[in-house]
């Protein structure tokens, strides 16, 4: 697989399938927090070569972002974190919804919330069926 321009160099999804998982996908009739039916568990997407262009477009940050630590990369965090214009997105992994109020995290996503606000932008966060607006 060749390597996107995008994706900050020695990163890659590796056996990470929480964006297959975390977030709503309508053109998949897959709802936020379930599998996507054509993950395999461990091994990522059985259509990967005909998946459809929001599956194929999506990067999360940390795989954007050389600035953030490896602490973010998803299977360790449980959270799909990505940006969408002014606003972050954080997905949180509903079998540990609480990570994103813990260190390294939390402090992180007030700083990020802090500096978006003198743009107009903020965090959102959504753990299990709860949204937090930082």
């Amino acid at each position: 697989m060749q390597s996107s321009p995008n994706v900050v160099a020695g990163r890659s999804c590796g056996t990470c399938t929480l964006c297959c998982r975390l977030p709503d996908i309508d053109h998949l009739d897959k709802p936020a927090n379930a599998w996507c039916r054509h993950c395999v568990a461990g091994k990522g997407c059985s259509i990967y070569a005909d998946r459809p262009s929001v599956c194929r477009d999506f990067l999360c940050l940390w795989m954007t972002d050389e600035g953030l630590a490896e602490v973010w990369e998803p299977s360790l965090s449980h959270m799909v974190v990505y940006r969408q214009g002014p606003q972050v997105t954080v997905l949180v992994d509903p079998d540990h919804p609480d990570v994103w109020r813990k260190e390294p995290y939390h402090s992180h996503l007030r700083t990020w919330a802090d500096d978006a606000e003198a743009t107009g932008g903020y965090v959102i966060v959504f753990s299990q069926d709860d949204v937090f607006k930082m």
